[in-house]
């Protein structure tokens, strides 16, 4: 099961941790996991790329795991702010559509 955490900070969203593989299918062939990837793929570059906002992330290549923040969590820009609700509406869509037994979505206030 893919696990993800939005951190939340005064209404806005500043980061997310995504953890796990979500077992739809094998490896190679999980489409819950390969759609998962390539929202957070690209929201990243979409920050890194289309915005000016400051952010650490990591990716843990082994296991798949993601970590994002934004640095100045009080000054997250509107772009960012969107393209993290795209993000948000992306992942809560598959979660949707194929189940919660292989993605879990939980908000954390940080």
């Amino acid at each position: 099961m893919v696990r993800i955490t939005f951190f939340n900070q005064n209404g806005n969203c500043v980061g997310f941790e995504a953890k796990g593989h979500a077992g739809y299918d094998v490896e190679g062939k999980d489409i819950i996991c390969s759609a998962i990837s390539v929202l957070v793929v690209n929201f990243i570059n979409s920050i890194e790329i289309l915005t000016d906002d400051g952010f650490d992330g990591e990716v843990e290549e082994k296991t798949g795991d993601v970590r994002f923040h934004f640095l100045d969590k009080d000054s997250i820009s509107h772009d960012a702010r969107l393209l993290m609700d795209s993000l948000m509406l992306g992942i809560d869509g598959i979660r949707e559509t194929y189940g919660k037994q292989y993605l879990k979505v939980k908000t954390k206030e940080v």
